[in-house]
């Protein structure tokens, strides 16, 4: 039968649009086959200290942990509280010491993988026009731009139970003090009791000895602050917040000021000229690790050991690292006052003198 032009045509696109069909079919099976699959991901949950929640609300950290199989979910805790919290369900502990991984294994937790991730030094946060009193007197210095105290003249006079006047600002209410969070569940607060116990024992790092000597001093400095913050981040906050009368000076980690100039541009250009950064000579370093409690908590140990992570917590966050702190100037976050290397820097205590000056504040608080 001989088919007609019309018909040859017909078949011919029918073929045509058969081998379209065909192809397109393979083509969507090669394509599903080929493509990447989605990462099955578990959640990782532990407790954290607060001045690392923005690093772990950062939608890249939340991305990059993804890419490792791990959705990181959180409990704000301080550092030594998280040591006898509740550990059902969690599968880490970040504190921000080698204080608090020292106390949890006190309290019989298996401390043994635990490892440092970032480091941070502990720094006074005060305001213009009292760093600006404080130098004219003679405990803080200046020396281009960048902020000094005197950690030796500041204990002697909260010591000594000197004024704000005496001190040389004359715009404070009652006691030189300098405020911190709770030093018996937060570290920042920790760690500036251990600064203050060394300073009284001569500058020499504190003995169980010389923190029973100096017990009642120690109690005395403390207690001239009143209620204090068991998280660093709410206590940075209410500085931020509250003004000079309230919080004059205060302790905390030098991280803090460059991350919120870097994630919160809008507060930072509000404080950026009343804000104040304080170096103490000497000061201590907060030295950041992650304590895991299971396989997941070591792969987020892993995740956070990752140069990606590195290089994200220093140039967002502002933790330094050995990767990426000495290589990427601190300038490059706008803050003035800070500095690529912190010279002046005291040990901590042994972790007996640590646990003696817990004890001692415990005591005051009841």
């Amino acid at each position: 039968m001989k088919l007609g032009k019309s018909k040859i045509i017909g078949l011919a696109a029918l073929l045509v649009v058969v081998l379209v069909i065909c192809g397109a079919v393979a083509f969507r099976g090669w394509q599903q086959k080929n493509a990447p699959q989605p990462v099955k991901t578990e959640t990782v949950t532990g407790y954290l200290g607060g001045e690392k929640i923005s690093l772990f609300e950062d939608q890249k950290f939340t991305e990059l942990a993804r890419k490792n199989g791990l959705d990181v979910d959180y409990r704000k805790a301080g550092s030594l509280d998280m040591m006898t919290a509740d550990r059902n369900g969690m599968s880490y502990l970040f504190p921000s010491s080698k204080v608090a991984v020292e106390y949890g294994k006190a309290q019989n937790i298996d401390t043994s993988s635990a490892d440092i991730v970032f480091n941070s030094p502990i720094v006074i946060y005060t305001h213009k026009q009292v760093a600006d009193a404080l130098v004219g007197n003679g405990m803080m210095s200046q020396e281009n731009g960048v902020y000094h105290i005197d950690m030796a003249k500041a204990v002697d006079a909260m010591k000594n139970n000197k004024t704000w006047a005496d001190v040389g600002w004359n715009g404070g209410y009652g006691s030189f003090r300098i405020d911190s969070t709770d030093p018996v569940k937060s570290n920042s607060g920790n760690e500036y009791a251990a600064l203050v116990a060394t300073v009284l024992n001569g500058g020499q790092p504190a003995t169980t000895d010389s923190v029973q000597r100096d017990s009642a001093t120690l109690q005395t400095i403390f207690g001239k602050s009143g209620w204090m913050d068991s998280s660093s981040e709410d206590s940075f906050n209410q500085f931020l917040t509250l003004g000079v009368g309230s919080k004059p000076m205060m302790i905390g980690y030098e991280n803090q000021i460059l991350d919120l100039a870097v994630n919160q541009p809008d507060a930072w250009k509000q404080v950026k000229d009343d804000i104040v950064i304080v170096y103490p000579t000497p000061t201590v370093w907060s030295t950041h690790m992650l304590i895991p409690l299971d396989d997941k908590g070591r792969k987020l140990l892993t995740l956070l050991k990752s140069d990606d992570v590195q290089k994200l917590a220093w140039q967002q966050h502002g933790f330094r690292s050995a990767n990426f702190s000495g290589t990427d100037g601190i300038n490059r976050f706008g803050v003035p006052g800070t500095v690529d290397q912190v010279t002046s820097v005291t040990e901590l205590p042994s972790s007996d003198a640590m646990q003696a000056i817990i004890g001692i504040l415990q005591k005051q608080q009841g």
